[in-house]
């Protein structure tokens, strides 16, 4: 199973940086006893594992080197790769940076590397060989793609309201699974719109509109973006609130990683 981390963006609501917003300390582990920081892409790396991830794919842009240099060619138990997005030019663009390396039949994850969300597992509950998303209730939906679903499915996704002014619903998408098949068939349509789609839902309700099906899971809980100051306030307040997370004692340390030479 593939875990796609699109970390190509620039962070300009968080900057100045001296590094990547992907490397943005929040919280803490525990390696050998020693507390030391930890990156916020940490949180989303250590779920994806959770959910049986064996191979993670960074897409970056060229200026991003220090993420190679953080987890160089091995996650604990997952290789790593890199593909590069040059110039950024939204999420759809990056996603696709990685199909050359995904064969048709292999289940892909995908996730935000500036989030925190808990329930650590709840990408165990996407089901197999289908798009589902895995959803989140938040404050303020209109920040957000928020995911209107089917009454009289519960699951099954009417559409997706891409930062919305007034969304019908506050539930919004955090993170999906797929598989390379559909990951190559959304690649196509998107080409045949001409590339026109940056943001994921509006190539999602595209592809609903051709007869597809993609299904939302109500499983989430707390979903905050620490891509600005307020969201890393508010995540560092949910940690506190929180037991000690995956990868807080951990079984991976980036310090001790396989370097890429």
């Amino acid at each position: 199973m593939w875990g796609l981390i699109p970390a190509a963006g620039m962070g300009t609501r968080i900057q100045p940086l001296a590094f990547s917003k992907e490397l943005l300390p929040v919280g803490s582990r525990f390696d050998h006893g020693i507390e030391r920081p930890r990156a916020v892409s940490e949180y989303l790396i250590d779920r994806m594992l959770h959910a049986g991830a064996t191979k993670l794919c960074f897409i970056i842009s060229p200026w991003k080197s220090d993420i190679i240099q953080y987890f160089g060619s091995r996650v604990g138990p997952a290789s790593t790769c890199y593909t590069v997005q040059s110039p950024p030019a939204g999420l759809c663009d990056a996603l696709f940076q990685a199909l050359p390396l995904i064969a048709p039949h292999e289940q892909v994850l995908v996730g935000l590397p500036d989030t925190i969300w808990f329930p650590e597992d709840a990408l165990q509950l996407l089901p197999d060989h289908q798009l589902s998303f895995l959803l989140f209730p938040v404050a303020h939906p209109e920040f957000f793609d928020a995911v209107q679903l089917k009454p009289e499915t519960h699951t099954e996704i009417h559409n997706i309201q891409v930062k919305s002014q007034n969304p019908t619903t506050n539930w919004v998408w955090g993170a999906f699974k797929l598989t390379g098949a559909i990951l190559a068939s959304l690649h196509s349509l998107w080409q045949q719109r001409h590339r026109q789609d940056e943001y994921l839902g509006t190539l999602i309700n595209a592809w609903l509109t051709q007869g597809n099906i993609a299904h939302g899971i109500r499983a989430g809980e707390h979903y905050v973006d620490v891509g600005t100051l307020h969201g890393y306030r508010e995540a560092l307040s949910l940690l506190q609130q929180q037991p000690q997370p995956l990868g807080a004692h951990t079984t991976w340390n980036p310090s001790n990683r396989n370097r890429i030479a």
